[in-house]
């Protein structure tokens, strides 16, 4: 009726909003907290087949289990196991020719009587192919027909009606990034590995650039000998733009380096009776300064700055003292590394 006022749950101000929430998330948490204390000798087991696996390992669900599985095949197969998702209804209309003799089966289903999942049983047995179920119901069918059961159940969902898969999938979907991280750690996966399986976007870009892509060159290099006076590392540092210069030897090494930090300091503790601008580089210089390899990768620069709080690294080739280029945090932003 026009003009009525609602009531009941169209009445949840934002006090009972925030406070439904976050009851929501504590629920989560109860079910992985659950889920994390239940991680034990079967998980190992479970990790262990899935690492010895020669094939694929196939991820198989249907619903919202099918979606975890989804996100379960990929994380896996981004990490270094070969796997892929295969829709357990789809499987008995001709997708269970995906599966070959030496994959491994992981079976996602919170109820364990999932009759798409149970249907795909037999050929897996007949073909002896070890089979993992990530189950809420341990002596469910599926459970008691796996080589290995996960117990990824919870002790509620959230969905107050308690039929809409929440904190299950919630708890299913981390059990998965376990087992993934764990594989990735075995398996001496590094940022390479990863760099290769991630070639597009923001994510492949910062793993694809070197410094050596980066880094200033030639003339662009501040640099100044040891002998150089004050007034002269200030124009270099100020032309160059980078806030900072090398110092380097006779022979071209690098030895140190100044920062405008540095200078602005120095000038401050003068005592007015000393020319400051007659003092040389070498005795304002902060000695072995912090350095990088041209291959190294831009994201290592960017966590090198970060570990010592500096914003410029001089780049050296192997084997070499001499700079061959010097990469500044901001060339790491413009490129989109931080």
């Amino acid at each position: 009726m026009t003009g009525s006022k609602s009531t009941g749950a169209d009445d949840m101000g934002g006090a009972d909003t925030i406070r439904k929430a976050r009851e929501v998330l504590d629920v989560e948490i109860g079910g992985l907290t659950a889920a994390r204390d239940r991680i034990g000798d079967a998980f190992v087991r479970a990790v262990d087949i899935l690492h010895d696996c020669t094939g694929k390992v196939i991820v198989t669900g249907v619903g919202k289990s099918g979606l975890v599985c989804h996100k379960i095949a990929a994380t896996l197969a981004s990490t270094g196991t070969p796997s892929f998702f295969l829709h357990a209804a789809e499987a008995s209309h001709g997708d269970l020719g995906m599966i070959m003799r030496d994959d491994v089966v992981l079976a996602v289903s919170n109820s364990g009587e999932s009759e798409e999942v149970l249907k795909m049983l037999p050929l897996i047995k007949r073909w002896g192919l070890k089979l993992i179920a990530m189950t809420g119901n341990p002596r469910s069918a599926l459970a008691l027909s796996a080589d290995v059961v996960l117990d990824a159940g919870v002790p509620e969902e959230a969905c107050p009606l308690g039929l809409s898969p929440t904190a299950s999938t919630t708890a299913a979907l981390a059990m998965g990034d376990a087992i993934a991280v764990v594989l990735l750690e075995r398996r001496g996966f590094k940022t390479e590995d990863f760099l290769l399986r991630h070639p597009g976007g923001a994510l492949g870009r910062r793993l694809l650039l070197r410094t050596g892509d980066l880094m200033h060159r030639g003339e662009e290099i501040p640099l100044v000998s040891g002998d150089t006076p004050l007034r002269d590392v200030l124009l270099e540092i100020t032309s160059k733009r980078l806030g900072v210069t090398g110092v380097v030897d006779a022979g071209s090494a690098l030895v140190g380096i100044i920062t405008d930090g540095d200078l602005r300091r120095c000038l401050a503790s003068s005592d007015g009776k000393t020319d400051m601008l007659d003092c040389k580089a070498a005795e304002l210089m902060t000695r072995d300064p912090k350095t990088i390899g041209g291959d190294a990768l831009a994201a290592e620069a960017v966590a090198l700055m970060e570990k010592f709080s500096i914003t410029s690294l001089f780049i050296k080739a192997d084997g070499s003292e001499r700079p061959q280029g010097i990469i500044h945090l901001h060339d790491l932003l413009k490129a989109g590394i931080v």
